[in-house]
């Protein structure tokens, strides 16, 4: 098989889809391996890397999607690459197509089979999303904490306090992945805080996992009690595939004190505020109601390098095994593999993605071409 590997166009997007060791193993199974040049610059993976590794570098985007059987990305495509993606190829990679309707069309219209590494299920574990969690769950205190500062229009509050001075509050939405990353962080940094969450067993684990910190059932009434009082508001809510709801309206917002933070890591499935929209690590915040909006849409990004190995470590076992035995194989191989697979031969076999879009959703087992 084909992997074609190309540079992400997505703004700050500095993160490559293969390691150079994971081109050499692909080359050594007998694989060929297109790599546009500078694809790992950004995650200081040099193309000398990729050529001593026997991956091809070529020059353009377009000469990658044409020679390659499975394109391996890390961001959903742009629409310069949706409109060179052909029919039967397969494109793995993060997708988020719930909120993206334009997106979803065009992928549907290629005729590809999209793959979205968010959507794999593995029981009840979506095991291709949380490293990326992790990291946006421990960056979003750091991100959070930093806007916090006076000088960046925040309200002053050092999230650790200070001896004889009260820590900062933060507050979690959502006891997943990310929210317990981002509750370890605070709570390292000493600061006060408290996950809301719904799921009773989870609360209970998160209780005696994070000693420090508080955890209460979340609905609106106990949002509204802790609003007043929140200086850093993280929303780290997931519903898998699908749009995240939103728990915080504008309305809510007013009952925060002016110069608060709220840090939307749910944001590339449509964020949980009302008043979220995305942003760009070139310009990351925004203010609405008094409150300083945190929204990047690909906040792992940021620690490129790091972010791109963890990846790596969960992605390339899939791709090695799609590149050995091809889908079908690799989905009978491994059937929550199945579960990724947002677009097949023109139509959406996720329900999620079809109900957001008001489409029709086709089981992946009326295809033939999963049989």
């Amino acid at each position: 098989m084909i992997i074609g590997i190309p540079r992400e166009t997505k703004a700050s997007e500095h993160r490559v889809g293969l390691l150079p060791s994971g081109a050499y193993q692909l080359i050594q199974r007998g694989h060929r391996v297109v790599v546009e040049k500078n694809a790992g610059a950004g995650s200081f993976y040099l193309d000398d890397d990729y050529a001593e590794a026997g991956a091809e570098l070529v020059e353009s985007p377009a000469e990658v999607f044409e020679q390659a059987d499975l394109i391996v990305k890390v961001k959903e495509p742009q629409p310069e690459e949706t409109a060179m993606l052909r029919p039967g190829q397969l494109l793995f990679t993060y997708l988020h197509l719930a909120p993206a309707r334009e997106l979803t069309e065009a992928i549907v219209a290629s005729g590809a089979t999209a793959i979205a590494f968010e959507t794999i299920d593995l029981n009840g574990r979506l095991p291709l999303l949380e490293p990326m969690s992790e990291i946006a769950g421990r960056m979003s205190v750091l991100v959070g904490g930093y806007f916090l500062a006076k000088h960046h229009g925040g309200s002053g509050i050092l999230l650790g306090g200070v001896p004889g001075v009260l820590p900062g509050k933060v507050v979690v939405l959502g006891g997943g992945v990310s929210g317990i990353n981002a509750a370890r962080m605070a709570t390292g940094l000493g600061a006060d805080v408290t996950i809301l969450e719904v799921d009773v067993e989870r609360m209970r684990f998160l209780d005696i996992t994070l000693h420090t910190a508080h955890t209460l059932f979340s609905d609106h009434a106990h949002i509204m009690e802790l609003l007043p009082r929140v200086d850093l508001l993280i929303g780290a809510v997931l519903v898998p595939g699908a749009k995240a709801p939103k728990l915080i309206t504008r309305e809510m917002l007013s009952c925060m004190r002016p110069g608060s933070v709220l840090v939307d890591i749910a944001i590339d499935q449509g964020g949980c505020a009302e008043t979220s929209r995305p942003t760009t690590h070139q310009d990351p915040v925004y203010v609405e109601e008094g409150i300083t909006h945190y929204c990047v849409a690909n906040m792992p990004g940021a620690y490129a390098r790091t972010a791109t190995q963890a990846l790596a470590n969960v992605t390339f076992p899939y791709v090695e095994l799609i590149a050995d035995r091809g889908l079908a194989e690799a989905c009978a191989a491994k059937p929550e593999l199945k579960s990724g697979i947002n677009v097949m031969a023109g139509q959406v076999t996720c329900q999620a993605v079809a109900e957001a879009h008001g489409r029709e959703w086709v089981e992946l087992d009326q295809l033939s071409e999963a049989s």
